[in-house]
């Protein structure tokens, strides 16, 4: 859910409600209880708080040379001539 600014038009009072998107908007001022206006946002990015969230959700586990190993035919001892090893030289 969004947080959205407001600003009392009477005593210039900022405030924020967090609110679903479909709610409709806050027309009174908390403080003063006069009529209160949303006011445009640039809106905020993604936070990301804790430790390891890329070490564990993004972070790929094979470094470069396991990768070559997977694409490569399992048979190269026995296959030497095979098409898939031709592939990998070009």
């Amino acid at each position: 859910m969004p947080t959205y600014d407001y600003e009392c038009e009477k005593c210039g009072n900022l405030f924020e409600v967090f609110q679903k998107m479909s709610d409709n908007p806050v027309e009174d001022c908390p403080k003063c209880k006069a009529k209160a206006q949303r006011l445009l946002g640039a809106g905020s990015g993604i936070i990301f708080k804790g430790t390891g969230f890329y070490e564990t959700d993004y972070k790929k586990k094979n470094n470069k040379s396991e990768d070559k190993k997977d694409t490569a035919c399992p048979n190269q001892d026995a296959c030497k001539g095979c098409s898939m090893n031709k592939k990998e030289k070009k």
